[in-house]
């Protein structure tokens, strides 16, 4: 398959290639998203051979108005109306019961379904012209970084999707918050839109546990990788670790002020949307650098930063104190490659 590039004014061949059964990677504002016509059963197929993603992993679909979560929903309860309509379009994803004509390919054939309007403009066109929701993974391999440009897109997709319609780089640069509705309010997966904005527009408390056993997108122990094992340092450990370490090349990614001496070093920014922002990014640049580990410095505790905490847990292969751990850890995955 030839994967066509698109420019921002082609968002008519990118709508003519969904009507089509071709899988489209477009831009949101969190990251890529792998596009399908939600109604077609073998493109939203498609989109599992394609990733590489489980058959039983369910999608999210993405709407284009409020309203048309009646059609997916088998019933709306009023604190989904009242929380689409403060964050919609925006990075919030609904979990509700699902309707009676929603396809098991896209729940893994569980009894919910996963329901947000994103606010890219380019997708929200996309969505009109094609007249139907789309289901949108992020357009990555399976477990690998989710890409936040178009040529992230061409290096993990190239040849297995029908276009990328280039929209510029994603704003936020983390995956939507999801929240279940089908009981007590409860966050499945952190994101730009927090717990506190939650529990504002509700008028009650939000539980958002660090792990739970609920099927949905990105809740895997093991995700959001670069082919190089990450590190998790503590802050007060970074500098020790760092003038330890044996490895021949590794990257740093450290909050101001607690910069190494050596190593492949990137500042990170100071404020927890920025970082997000720019983390993804910066880890697939020290990939593709060549680096044999990357360190990043565990960021702060705190509800701005559970996002940036949960996607690091997942990418990471452990926390470590101590540089021996990360060079012992090193030198058995080098004896076990070779």
């Amino acid at each position: 398959m030839k994967t066509e590039y698109l420019d921002k004014s082609a968002t008519d061949r990118a709508a003519e290639l969904l009507s089509a059964g071709q899988l489209v990677a477009l831009p949101t504002e969190t990251v890529y998203g792998l596009a399908a016509d939600a109604s077609n059963p073998a493109a939203v197929a498609a989109t599992f051979q394609a990733k590489g993603r489980p058959a039983d992993h369910p999608l999210i679909v993405h709407l284009s108005s409020v309203e048309e979560m009646a059609f997916w929903a088998a019933s709306v309860p009023p604190e989904a109306w009242a929380l689409a309509n403060k964050f919609w379009p925006g990075p919030l994803t609904l979990l509700l019961e699902r309707g009676k004509l929603v396809d098991d390919v896209i729940t893994g054939g569980r009894d919910t379904v996963a329901l947000r309007l994103p606010a890219h403009p380019l997708f929200l066109l996309v969505l009109k012209r094609l007249g139907r929701a789309v289901t949108a993974p992020s357009a990555n391999r399976h477990k690998r970084l989710s890409p936040t440009s178009a040529e992230h897109v061409r290096r993990e997709l190239d040849g297995r999707i029908g276009a990328v319609l280039d929209g510029g780089d994603c704003a936020f640069g983390l995956e939507s918050t999801i929240l279940d509705l089908t009981g007590t309010p409860l966050i499945l997966r952190p994101g730009p839109i927090s717990a506190t904005d939650i529990e504002a527009c509700l008028g009650r408390p939000v539980a958002q546990p660090t792990e739970h056993s609920v099927a949905v997108a990105g809740n895997m122990r093991e995700h959001y990788r670069p082919q190089a094992p990450v590190w998790l340092v503590p802050a007060d450990s970074l500098e020790t670790v760092v003038g330890q370490m044996q490895a021949g090349r590794f990257g740093v990614l450290h909050l101001p002020g607690n910069r190494p001496a050596v190593g492949q070093c990137v500042e990170m920014p100071p404020a927890a949307q920025d970082f997000g922002a720019h983390l993804y990014r910066q880890m697939r640049n020290m990939d593709e650098s060549g680096c044999e580990v990357i360190l990043i410095e565990e960021p702060p505790a705190g509800a701005t930063w559970s996002a940036i905490r949960d996607r690091l847990r997942r990418a990471a292969v452990s926390v470590a104190a101590e540089a021996r751990v990360i060079n012992e850890a090193l030198q058995s995955q080098s004896v076990k490659a070779g």
